[in-house]
Parts: C-alpha cells; structure tokens; sequence
C-alpha cells in the first residue's frame, strides 16, 4: 500500500525540492501550505504553481492569522533586514513558533488522513539561524508525536521527514535540478517588490542566490 504524506509546501526552493524527493519515493502527496498573515501572498501562489508542476494535488491552505502576535518582520509592520545574513543569532525574520503551529496542524491532518509521513524541507546548513530548522528540534517533535497522538501512540507515526536537513542550498538545487524541478516558479524573497519580484538582499534571497552559484546552476529567479 503506498504512503501517504503530508508535505509542507510554502512555494520556496525548499519545500519544491522536498516535493519532488518526496514524489520521487512514491509517496501519495498531500501538500499542506499556511496564509499565517505573512507579508505578501506570492508564495502561496507559488505552492500552487509547484504542486501543479509536479503533477500532485492542489494544496491545502490552512488559515490562521499570526499577526495578531507579531513579534517578526514576516508578521509585523518591522523592516526586513537587507545585507546582514549571518551578522546576529536568530534574525527578526524569525516567526514565533512558526515550525511548531505548522508541524502541529500537519500532524492533525495527517492523523486524519492516516498518513505515515510528514515532509518538512527544513535547512540546518544555509540557513538564517532560526532554531525550528535543527536536526534536535525536529527529534525533539517526533517525541511529541510518539507521546501526544493517538496515532503516534499506536503506532509511532506520522514520521518527520525532513530530507535537507544537513544539506548545503547548492547540494539541495543540484538534487531538485536532478528531478526536474522548475525553481522559475518558487519564490523565496521575504520582501518582494509590488510586482512579485524578489529584493535580492533579504537573508532568503542572498542564501539563494549564492545556493545557485554554488551548484553551477543558473538563477531563474526575477530580481527586483
């Protein structure tokens, strides 16, 4: 019997690239993507544009408004930081417990579709810092599917499957070029100009462009 498996898919390079890892072990896909209030809705367009490219269902779009916290520049009327990956500990960028609402509502959807897998494109290596995208968190959440679920209980699953989680963005854009992904659809920017095109100097947007460099791949994406 296959898999089935709940991805998450926000419409950036990452989730299109666990998308296609996960399409590629032939697991039946249930894509699952968050308008959490973030700053623009480019992304989510994107996840569409991604789970139809790669010929998968149409996402899941849970709803749920984290502005009403803010506490981030992705949920709060706070400046994004240009030019500065790397230069403090855990960015403004970061969203309070993003992974863990997300993850949460994942695990629920997939207890409901009896799903035996969760995706999450998570980056410990290029990544901006935030402590929701480490190797110990996500053990530490399949604890609390094993502990907290029924069907973690009864049978120790969904499991978090988090493929990228020790690779580099070049090594990630070389294993997504591999099986086809069109990264010309996804969008990574956190502060995209009116247009949709990417600033070019956002944590995400450097972290990116230096990934396609890195792999000798040539950037598709529409820089401001």
């Amino acid at each position: 019997m296959t898999t089935r498996a709940v991805v998450l898919l926000s419409g950036g390079l990452d989730s299109a690239t666990t998308l296609a890892m996960a399409k590629a072990e032939g697991r039946d896909l249930f894509p699952l993507s968050f308008a959490y209030g973030q700053r623009h809705q480019s992304e989510l367009d994107a996840a569409r544009r991604v789970a139809a490219s790669q010929g998968v269902r149409e996402p899941v779009v849970f709803e749920l408004d984290l502005r009403l916290f803010g506490g981030s520049a992705l949920t709060a009327e706070i400046d994004v930081p240009k030019d500065s990956v790397g230069d403090e500990g855990i960015p403004v960028t970061y969203v309070p417990a993003r992974n863990t609402i997300f993850l949460s509502i994942a695990v629920g959807y997939a207890e409901v579709l009896g799903a035996g897998e969760i995706w999450i494109g998570v980056n410990a290596v290029d990544f901006s810092g935030y402590p929701d995208c480490r190797p110990a968190y996500v053990e530490a959440f399949q604890r609390v599917i094993a502990t907290g679920t029924k069907s973690g209980v009864e049978t120790g699953r969904p499991l978090i499957r988090a493929p990228l989680i020790d690779l580099t963005k070049a090594a990630i854009i070389r294993r997504g070029t591999e099986l086809g992904v069109d990264y010309g659809i996804t969008h990574s920017c956190y502060d995209p100009g009116p247009a949709g095109a990417a600033c070019g100097h956002c944590d995400s947007c450097i972290l990116r462009r230096r990934g396609f460099e890195e792999a000798g791949v040539a950037d598709p994406t529409r820089y401001a």
